[in-house]
């Protein structure tokens, strides 16, 4: 009876536990809100001394962005009326510095300034923290473990490699490439299993969509997605919508993929006993360089940041070559004349050879066709920091510490201050004569400074070997019909494919 009664006179006080819940539940609203609304007002009162395009007061330039293929070009214009820098809103709260001149380029990639902690963090459970969004002593210390797989002695076995997986699946009397991209793709991530990781996955011949090539393309639509998407900023939104659904699912796929490559070189190398057995049975490799690092304390990376680095360079190093060379291609079948000139001087080159092994120095030409696709298609055309003391810029304008800058690689390369007509593909831009005359942050493909990629001579050799055998081959024709929609994804990629024609070159004309 005590208890009954005792239990009755606790029930009425449950409306006030509601109520309570409801007063702390509207203080956390209001305490979240404030710190966003001074958070958007530390934003402008920080660019107030960068002039920009008029943003929406709760879209900001979310809107202004279509993704119909006029989006770089549209940041470009705004580049032209905003000289060296202006601000663009994501959402009501998020603001990055826009900057898009070399003598502004500069001083922020001059620096080890981290990647932002926006944009980045929507990459981190993908890719984890590797070299490309760790910072401080993390990334200092990985950068210089990591260093030795990039050494000159390293890559050149590779070129051997890279002209095998680009044998495996020539592309004999196709008369048109309407998914070029994805060609290359599997060629590309072939090269990089079997250069870096020593692993044949037959992916060009096995028939059917290889699953982490589309693994990949997922999670890039989704993270650029997410970045424009305000409520996809919270994690916990994200991680109950249906996109935040499909991204585990595609994460899934890359980790496993990435999982067994890891998986199986651990197995090889508990057989290799004896000193020395690496480099006599096969090359040394990125893989190799990293189960057997050790710094000045003979401390190793552990098995998370090996995956870090290997999920990083599995992505970096086969998405943004394909990309980079899906659009020389594209540039060379457009540009008949010089397309003729780079296969002339690979003909006298190989001499009959089907490997560029001892000769990627010796096509200068081509390499500067190269170059010149790469302004104009940079495979990243953008990247960004986040900055952790005041950064004064050479014309006294200054961003306090806690500011996002974002770097338009793309703008930058179209910037007609620096380049004349800018849009015209014209490979004698890269004659030494001319390129003592620029700024070297004019042209930053692979970025700048300290934390540029580490893997652009990798890059470079793979685009140079691919496009040297190509021409060798095949002679490339322009499709009038289709032009390509161009879209920052994480690397350029076109809303429309990248169409050519093709044919075998006829070597009695």
């Amino acid at each position: 009876m005590d208890f009954t009664e005792a239990f009755g006179g606790f029930q009425p006080r449950f409306p006030h536990m509601h109520h309570l819940l409801a007063v702390l539940c509207l203080v956390a609203v209001v305490y979240k809100l404030t710190i966003l609304l001074r958070k958007r007002r530390d934003a402008f009162r920080h660019m107030e001394p960068f002039p920009g395009p008029p943003a929406h007061w709760l879209f900001g330039h979310v809107l202004e962005f279509k993704q119909d293929g006029e989006d770089l070009y549209k940041v470009v214009k705004w580049g032209q009326k905003y000289p060296y820098a202006f601000p663009m809103w994501f959402g009501p709260f998020v603001c990055f510095l826009n900057i898009h001149h070399p003598d502004y380029v500069k001083t922020i990639l001059a620096s080890t300034e981290p990647k932002d902690n926006f944009a980045y963090r929507f990459i981190e459970s993908w890719i984890g923290e590797g070299l490309l969004v760790s910072k401080g002593q993390k990334w200092f210390r990985h950068r210089r473990l990591l260093t030795p797989g990039f050494h000159y002695d390293v890559l050149k076995p590779y070129v051997k490699l890279m002209s095998d997986s680009y044998v495996i699946n020539p592309w004999g009397k196709i008369l048109c490439i309407t998914i070029l991209f994805e060609h290359v793709s599997l060629m590309t991530l072939d090269s990089i299993l079997k250069c870096a990781f020593s692993y044949n996955s037959n992916c060009q011949t096995e028939g059917g969509t290889n699953a982490y090539i589309q693994s990949v393309y997922e999670l890039s639509n989704l993270i650029n997605l997410r970045f424009r998407t305000f409520p996809y900023h919270n994690d916990l939104i994200f991680y109950f919508s249906p996109h935040g659904f499909r991204y585990r699912k595609a994460c899934k796929v890359a980790h496993n993929h990435t999982a067994e490559v890891v998986r199986k070189r651990k197995e090889a190398l508990k057989q290799e006993k004896e000193p020395g057995y690496i480099q006599t049975k096969r090359n040394l490799d990125f893989l190799d360089i990293l189960l057997c690092a050790r710094d000045e304390n003979q401390q190793g990376l552990s098995d998370e940041d090996i995956r870090a680095e290997v999920d990083t360079f599995m992505f970096e190093g086969h998405d943004t070559t394909a990309s980079g060379i899906s659009f020389i291609l594209y540039c060379l079948a457009c540009h008949p004349e010089h397309q003729k000139k780079c296969r002339d001087e690979i003909m006298q080159t190989l001499e009959g050879k089907d490997s560029m092994e001892d000769d990627l120095s010796k096509i200068p030409y081509t390499t500067m066709c190269i170059k010149e696709s790469l302004r104009l298609y940079p495979p990243v055309p953008g990247i960004s920091r986040h900055v952790t003391k005041p950064l004064t810029f050479f014309d006294g304008r200054t961003i306090p510490a806690g500011c996002n800058v974002g770097t338009s690689i793309f703008g930058i390369h179209r910037n007609p201050t620096i380049w004349e007509n800018p849009d015209v593909f014209d490979p004698l831009r890269f004659l030494p004569e001319n390129v003592s005359m620029r700024s070297p942050h004019a042209f930053v493909p692979f970025a700048a400074g300290p934390r540029n990629c580490i893997g652009q001579n990798f890059a470079m050799n793979e685009m140079k070997a691919v496009v040297a055998l190509t021409l060798k081959r095949y002679q490339l024709i322009e499709d009038p019909d289709w032009k390509p929609k161009i879209i920052p994804r994480l690397v350029l990629r076109s809303l429309n494919g990248i169409h050519i024609k093709i044919k075998p070159v006829d070597y009695d004309v």
